[in-house]
């Protein structure tokens, strides 16, 4: 590996030649001027003023008046007497040093994203450019969602904010430089989720929302809320009651490796349970037809309760379509009850 250079060494090599003239491709020692929207200007000592453009200043550090700074000379003297110098060029030919060593400690680093795609985000570190892709975010910035426009809007709140990653693929000589959220947060995790068991009552957000269920984040942890889990009530569709942003409250019903399968309407009694208890065997209950199938109907004899007239038990007759209309009230007698499967078999009462 190449020995970084300190601070002291790059002094020494103050990027002159024997004559004592500042060369391009060569760096230089300076401090900072001023700091502008658009330039930052160096002292460069007894050799002037470099001026470094917007575009040589780099990304994910903010620079001060004063500070000491190292410069790559780009064009030793423009037409103003001014020499034209790069700091993100200098920093990104002693970055690689600081990069190898971050990847061989295996260290977590503080990295802050400059800008974002439809595929992920770009960060600069140490001077050098590199990618984070959506597939490693934390769960807590995954975008769930198979919207492009609405993954770039997530990735885009994310531009500016600082966040923990890790360097998992880092070659200079392809210049490629990739970062991982996801590992960075994987022991925290582990952590989190060890402390976790099945029947836990546990907070979360709702990150996604997909046909069969609405994903949410527990402590960073992901969770799959199924939509038979949802409520105790028949859901049409998931997006009528839950959207990304929601808090809610979930029991945990499983862990599988590092996802939680979660329950929120366990949260809550079965009203099933409840109205179910006045019913007995044998009583005579009037109910609406509310579905019609091959096999029978199904009948709402209580605002929680829905019940089955099988075919069998409609006094002969094998098409239920002859016996109801839906939406009709008719009179039944309840033949069997299980609440261990919340079902209540019916029987027409003629």
């Amino acid at each position: 590996m190449v020995k970084a250079l300190t601070m002291a060494d790059l002094m020494n090599e103050s990027g002159k030649n024997d004559d004592g003239i500042i060369e391009a491709g060569t760096t230089v020692s300076g401090k900072i001027l001023s700091v502008k929207k658009n330039e930052i200007l160096v002292d460069l000592g007894a050799k002037g003023v470099g001026l470094v453009p917007r575009r040589e200043i780099g990304f994910g550090h903010k620079y001060e008046v004063g500070e000491d700074v190292v410069v790559s000379v780009i064009d030793p003297e423009m037409p103003n007497g001014d020499s034209l110098v790069s700091l993100r060029k200098a920093a990104k030919e002693r970055g690689w040093d600081e990069i190898n060593k971050v990847v061989d400690d295996g260290k977590t680093i503080t990295v802050t994203p400059f800008e974002a795609n439809r595929g992920g985000l770009l960060i600069e570190f140490e001077g050098v450019r590199g990618f984070m892709p959506v597939s490693q975010l934390s769960t807590e910035h995954y975008p769930r969602t198979n919207d492009k426009e609405e993954i770039l809007r997530r990735l885009k709140e994310l531009v500016g904010h600082e966040m923990q990653a890790q360097i998992i693929d880092a070659d200079q000589k392809g210049n490629k430089l990739i970062f991982s959220e996801k590992e960075a947060v994987k022991e925290g995790l582990a952590t989190h989720l060890s402390h976790m068991k099945v029947g836990d009552i546990v907070d979360g957000v709702v990150t996604g929302v997909v046909d069969f269920g609405a994903f949410v984040n527990v402590d960073g942890i992901e969770g799959l809320v199924h939509i038979s889990e949802i409520s105790w009530e028949h859901i049409g569709q998931v997006k009528d009651v839950l959207k990304v942003g929601d808090k809610v409250k979930a029991k945990i019903i499983s862990i599988d490796k590092d996802r939680l399968s979660l329950s929120i309407k366990q949260t809550t009694p079965d009203p099933w349970l409840k109205e179910a208890s006045q019913f007995h065997v044998g009583d005579t209950v009037e109910g609406t037809v509310t579905r019609i199938t091959p096999f029978g109907a199904f009948v709402q004899i209580s605002p929680a309760v829905e019940a089955l007239a099988h075919v069998s038990e409609l006094g002969g007759s094998h098409n239920p379509e002859k016996i109801f209309t839906t939406n009709e009230k008719r009179d039944f007698r309840i033949l069997e009850i299980d609440a261990d499967t919340r079902k209540i078999r019916l029987g027409l009462v003629k």
